[in-house]
């Protein structure tokens, strides 16, 4: 059986009681991420509610994948204009900065592939207006077998890499966390663990409510703008869309599990908080908070995490996923795992060549330019 015997049929998306009912019949059957659950996807629809279009794949009577398209407009440079397809966003930066992770098709476990190359078929045989079809972030290998199969160009938007801990493994091997990392990082931790206890005891502790769940989430708002700023693309809590998609997500989800808030206190005084989806017993960390301090031997952020990794582990979850991002503290926490990546599969279109071109001939002016800088500096040096 493969994607030539599937059928694909396209209409605008259903009302929720009957998209949920086919969603969540399907994601039973399947092994998606938190970004690919009716848990994620629902909400998003709830709270933007895009013009979308649901693509159904169907082998017989048997629905074995899904997934949501948005039709927008993209301007560039002033001047070029692309019709661009999204799966899974909607093509506002304010609504998109919520920024989904392990993008793809929703697909029966074991049909992955073929339910991915009976969609990119149809919209590449059956939607022939759009100029590029942008998805992410998505994983490397994912992203170039979509491109092999459809034939498209494919532009890279965005690339990071995703690191984790896998907690069964942990748990098998009898290790405690701490042991696993390198004598640097363990050393760092420990010495904030001492440093803080002196402050009193060090606890996680969570909330009693949805309502108090919220409050974690926006106490966190100062610390998380601190850190990554407030201008376009940087903090969300900068952005009123992205807060009230995850105020309403942990309302909704927090009573079933489906959020975690966790905040670590030493002694009466919240050092880190950290805002994690869990589903299927994974955890993503999605964001967090950390108090700064003038100490740069205290390190709540990596003491922080050491903590929840270790309560999660004695919990049963089966990985702590940090998602993408290069930041130092993950590779010191956590073991590579993949490569995520946003791109653009791309018509051949004119306006779209020449634009590679253009941005090609930039790229390599601007390396050029480094690389003189570079050796006017070494020469200085000599």
């Amino acid at each position: 059986m493969n994607a030539d015997r599937l059928e694909v049929t396209r209409q605008p998306v259903p009302e929720p009681v009957q998209l949920q009912a086919i969603w969540q019949e399907l994601e039973g059957r399947s092994a998606p991420p938190v970004f690919l659950s009716w848990q994620w996807l629902g909400h998003w629809l709830a709270v933007y509610q895009p013009p979308a279009e649901l693509l159904e794949v169907r082998e017989g009577a048997r629905v074995i994948g899904l997934g949501i398209v948005v039709a927008t407009e993209e301007r560039r440079h002033g001047v070029l204009h692309s019709h661009c397809l999204r799966l899974h966003q909607t093509g506002y930066r304010h609504q998109d900065q919520i920024w989904i992770e392990y993008n793809g098709f929703l697909a029966e476990q074991g049909r992955e592939t073929d339910v991915a190359e009976a969609c990119l078929r149809y919209l590449c045989d059956e939607m022939p207006d759009w100029d590029e079809f942008i998805i992410g972030a998505i994983d490397a290998g994912e992203a170039k077998f979509f491109a092999g199969m459809t034939g498209l160009h494919s532009h890279l938007r965005w690339e990071a890499p995703c690191f984790g801990v896998d907690l069964n493994a942990l748990r098998s091997s009898g290790q405690h966390y701490l042991s696993t990392l390198s004598r640097n990082t363990r050393h760092q931790i420990n010495r904030a663990h001492r440093l803080y206890e002196s402050r009193g005891p060090l606890r996680l502790v969570r909330p009693d409510s949805a309502h108090e769940a919220v409050a974690v989430f926006d106490s966190i708002g100062p610390l998380h703008l601190h850190r990554w700023g407030d201008g376009p693309d940087q903090s969300g809590y900068a952005n009123p869309d992205f807060v009230r998609f995850h105020r309403s997500l942990i309302e909704d989800q927090w009573a079933s599990g489906g959020v975690d808030l966790v905040s670590l206190k030493a002694g009466d005084e919240v050092i880190a908080s950290f805002y994690n989806l869990l589903y299927d017993q994974n955890v993503y960390f999605y964001l967090g908070g950390m108090k700064a301090e003038d100490d740069n031997r205290l390190k709540p952020g990596l003491l922080g995490h050491s903590l929840c990794i270790e309560d999660y582990r004695q919990h049963g979850f089966h990985y702590y996923d940090f998602m993408g991002g290069e930041e130092r503290y993950k590779s010191q926490l956590g073991s590579f795992h993949c490569q995520l990546v946003q791109v653009s599969l791309q018509r051949s279109r004119f306006k779209l060549r020449l634009e590679d071109v253009v941005r090609n001939a930039r790229n390599r002016l601007r390396q050029e330019s480094a690389e003189k800088l570079k050796e006017r500096v070494k020469g200085r040096v000599k």
